[in-house]
């Protein structure tokens, strides 16, 4: 069984997201606007991945209709 490209690549981005995620578990303090909360970046991370992915998704289905 081979690998194509498409998933080698796939399958080496998720590995070293979890390495990061791994790496990152301590709880940092976040701003925003009048209020303060502290997260783990454990779960900072995937959530800031997923709103940046969603905007561009976003932006992108937008830009099609001009």
């Amino acid at each position: 069984m081979s690998l194509r490209p498409k998933q080698t690549v796939f399958i080496a981005s998720g590995i070293l997201f979890l390495i990061l995620l791994l790496q990152n578990t301590h709880v940092v303090m976040l701003h925003f606007l009048f209020w303060e909360f502290g997260m783990s970046q454990i779960i900072l991370i995937p959530l800031i991945l997923l709103l940046g992915f969603g905007i561009g998704f976003l932006v992108g289905k937008n830009s099609q209709d001009w």
